[in-house]
């Protein structure tokens, strides 16, 4: 069985045939679980000449493509062995592409995060409408009675009476 080794994107022909069969549903949601869990299954290219031709893993080599990846793993098969689907061994290189995967996974959930509280913080900041306090000696109540608001409330029953003997009132 072939060794897994890491091949560079751009050097890898895709077939016409081939590139009509892309769902990028499935890219996507391949995307996802190498962000995960990294390349878990290699593809399998041939040497055709000088070039090296893709013979199955379209969509793995197409999420690496959406994730920026510049190698892919895949092993180098020959037409006999083309239709065999090598399974990843858990080797130390495969465990560091798995955990690079993951660490980028949660460097972008972090930001995402720190750039969602940051837009709650602002927009909270711009709804607060400015607290403001009444001018001194005006009451906020707007139930009281005019006269009662420019003067202060008595103490007592016989300033209660001085009062309204000043202002005209019937006691």
């Amino acid at each position: 069985m072939p060794k897994p080794e890491s091949f560079p994107i751009e050097k890898i022909f895709v077939p016409t045939k081939q590139k009509k069969a892309i769902r990028p549903e499935t890219v996507g949601e391949i995307a996802e679980s190498m962000l995960d869990i990294g390349q878990q299954e290699p593809i399998s290219i041939r040497r055709d000449g000088d070039r090296l031709v893709l013979v199955e893993g379209l969509h793995r080599l197409e999420a690496c493509k959406a994730l920026g990846e510049a190698t892919i793993l895949g092993v180098l098969v020959t037409a006999e062995l083309a239709q065999h689907k090598p399974q990843l061994a858990e080797r130390p290189e495969v465990e560091a592409e798995r955990l690079k995967m993951a660490r980028l996974k949660q460097l972008r959930l972090e930001k995402e995060a720190a750039e969602a509280s940051t837009a709650a913080l602002n927009r909270a900041s711009a709804t607060e409408a400015p607290r403001t306090r009444p001018a001194k000696g005006v009451r906020d109540n707007p139930k009281a009675s005019p006269g009662r608001t420019a003067k202060a409330a008595p103490k007592s029953l016989s300033a209660w009476i001085t009062q309204q003997k000043g202002s005209g009132g019937r006691y």
